[in-house]
């Protein structure tokens, strides 16, 4: 081969080796753009579903756990832990969110969190957290949605699995159990300065209360189920429940978490206060990205201020979703 042909050729490669990465990055782009049209949308729209292939579903064997593998051509690990769902991994819109998460380039493990499907969360929760991360090949990528963040991010600070964890993204998400049961019950929050009160339905602080009655006497399930009578009960905590806080509270072993921590959290979440993500934040600053957005409430669409910040933190979830599939 003559040297002008063998300059052309190393000048094809070096051309291809530019052109892949940036044709990889392009379609991430698209691919995190319409996941994020199709999602917020509530499925109204859907050019995910008109790009993709639909994945494939798939019990997976996990010794001590019920989990479902949503996956396409082949794609990132993803281990996507529920909030409240009464139906666990086979929800309806924990599938549809498993379902987008798969067609946008990961391969998505769900566990069904038992004491999520009943309104109430036990240390016990992690271990299916756990078993998934264990089950998948690593690094891997764990989203938690809601409440689902705290057995999320404790099992991330696992030391059987804690190294197997490249980023956890808490969307929704709580740092500490005593102050999301007090909110709660009383609808109050604060952190740094920041206060604020959501007025809660009655009958959704008492199916609260009743289903964790375990933990509680008859006499403490009134005075919690009232929320006058709450915060002083929540003052002085009976030491078995104060326990059990502190051992569900992320914010306790957040620096035991090596991943990176990506925290989305609509100002507007009516279900659980965006000051838990700060105050997340501030437990673990180091590697930690905070998302403050008005485009989401909890995990269902919200209303930005305008069509400028509406499109402004559009893109930053973007380039959450994008960063989850990058090394």
């Amino acid at each position: 081969m003559r040297q002008p042909e063998v300059t052309r050729l190393l000048g094809l490669v070096v051309a291809a080796l530019l052109v892949v990465p940036v044709a990889q990055a392009a379609v991430g782009l698209v691919l995190a753009t319409a996941f994020l049209v199709e999602f917020l949308s509530g499925g109204a729209r859907r050019p995910l579903s008109a790009l993709t292939p639909a994945p494939r579903r798939e019990s997976l064997h996990v010794e001590g756990a019920a989990v479902d593998r949503w996956s396409g051509d082949g794609g990132v690990p993803l281990v996507l832990v529920h909030g409240y769902a009464p139906g666990g991994k086979d929800e309806p819109r924990v599938q549809a969110a498993a379902a987008l998460l798969a067609r946008a380039g990961f391969d998505v493990t769900v566990p069904t969190i038992p004491g999520l499907t009943r309104g109430r969360l036990r240390p016990e929760d992690v271990r299916p957290v756990v078993s998934a991360l264990a089950a998948r090949a690593a690094p891997t990528v764990v989203v938690g949605v809601s409440v689902g963040a705290g057995p999320a991010l404790l099992a991330a600070a696992d030391p059987a699995v804690r190294e197997r964890v490249r980023t956890v993204l808490s969307l929704g998400g709580y740092a500490s159990a005593p102050e999301l049961l007090r909110f709660f019950l009383t609808g109050e929050y604060a952190w740094d300065g920041v206060r604020g009160r959501v007025v809660h339905a009655p009958d959704v602080v008492r199916a609260f209360v009743e289903a964790n009655a375990d933990l509680l006497d008859s006499s403490a399930r009134e005075a919690l189920a009232d929320p006058g009578r709450a915060a002083a009960v929540l003052r002085a905590p009976p030491p078995r429940v104060a326990e059990l806080l502190a051992r569900l509270s992320p914010e306790r072993v957040a620096r035991e978490i090596p991943a990176r921590l990506v925290l989305v959290h609509g100002v507007d979440d009516p279900a659980v206060p965006y000051t838990e993500s700060l105050r997340l934040a501030a437990a673990r600053p180091q590697r930690t990205q905070l998302v403050l957005v008005h485009v989401l409430q909890h995990v269902d669409p919200g209303r930005a201020a305008d069509r400028l910040s509406a499109v402004r933190e559009f893109g930053a979830l973007v380039l959450v979703l994008y960063g989850l599939g990058r090394p």
